[in-house]
């Protein structure tokens, strides 16, 4: 019998089923619960009511992180990122709707949104790079990229719901962009650039835990009260006095994709901000259990490739024998 394709496809499906056999008795019935977040992870608050669209937090990125401002106008005259890209990874962008003559308002209003990496708790991005580029700092929780060690595979890009990492497409060499939270200015004991020069405190670092205390306590407030609201950072004594917004009685980040150390408040809903609602549980929780039952210790691998391989040799030899 020659080795036709039917004959190497009945092989296939023969070892692929030796191999889902095997996977089947190593895989859990569950997914693993979602990672943890370090008891010294520290983050963003950004409260999108205080923000006035000054776009100070933009350049600072740009000056931190040695990224050049990105035009989509033909004049070339300001920096008008419409979005993170391969050459911006921080940027604000505006929601309007109906007359938008009300700020912080779904309707007839306008409000500002800030896009950058969330730094997840169990992020997609670490757990599909087959090659480490992607870490996630186990004392800060910072998410982090190395072009050194990057293949270009881009599978962190297509995992990452909140499609963070960017691509630099128009260049020869090109590399993979997003924020890591200013980690080189974190560790000569500086914050963020984008929370060092933010003037209304729209955006603020500090320690995860007390960050979230602070969005707690924002949303907790009566609309209309005075309010204090540090600036730089969660424990800063440098406030301001205005009154307290009407939030959304949710923080963003809170319990998305098992959480995230960027965490957002609004007064507009978040999927009309362009932030996808989306499950507690991770992808990354889900997806390595399942590789996991498939190629823990490689047995479904080495059962699929037996399988071919017995086959092959059958039919070879029947072949000979014909002969």
């Amino acid at each position: 019998m020659a080795l036709s394709r039917r004959n190497f496809l009945k092989g296939a499906a023969a070892g692929s089923a030796a191999a889902a056999c095997a996977a089947a008795t190593t895989t859990p019935a569950d997914a693993r619960e979602n990672q943890t977040l370090p008891p010294k992870a520290v983050g963003l608050l950004y409260d999108s009511t205080l923000c006035v669209g000054c776009k100070a937090c933009v350049v600072a990125c740009r000056d931190a992180n040695d990224t050049k401002p990105e035009f989509s106008t033909d004049e070339k005259i300001w920096d008008t990122a419409l979005d993170i890209s391969g050459k911006t990874i921080t940027v604000i962008k505006m929601y309007s709707e109906g007359t938008g003559q009300h700020k912080d308002q779904e309707k007839d209003g306008f409000a500002f949104m800030k896009r950058s990496c969330l730094h997840c708790v169990d992020p997609s991005c670490v757990s599909v790079c087959p090659v480490s580029a992607m870490t996630k700092d186990p004392v800060t929780g910072i998410v982090s990229h190395e072009p050194a060690d990057c293949i270009g595979c881009r599978y962190c890009i297509v995992a990452c719901p909140f499609a963070v990492p960017q691509f630099e497409f128009d260049k020869p060499f090109p590399k993979l962009l997003k924020c890591q939270l200013c980690k080189q200015r974190l560790a000569v004991g500086k914050i963020p650039a984008c929370a060092e020069v933010c003037p209304t405190g729209a955006t603020l670092f500090g320690p995860v835990t007390a960050l979230k205390e602070e969005a707690a306590r924002r949303t907790g407030t009566p609309a209309g009260q005075p309010t204090n609201y540090p600036r730089k950072v969660v424990d800063s004594t440098d406030v301001h006095e205005r009154p307290n917004a009407k939030y959304v009685q949710h923080t963003y980040g809170a319990t998305e994709m098992g959480g995230t150390q960027m965490l957002l408040l609004s007064g507009v809903p978040f999927e009309k901000m362009g932030y996808p609602t989306l499950r507690e549980k991770s992808y990354a929780a889900e997806a390595e259990t399942i590789q996991d039952g498939i190629y823990g210790g490689f047995v479904a691998p080495v059962a699929l490739f037996a399988g071919l391989l017995y086959m092959a040799h059958k039919n070879t030899k029947n072949h000979d024998e014909e002969e």
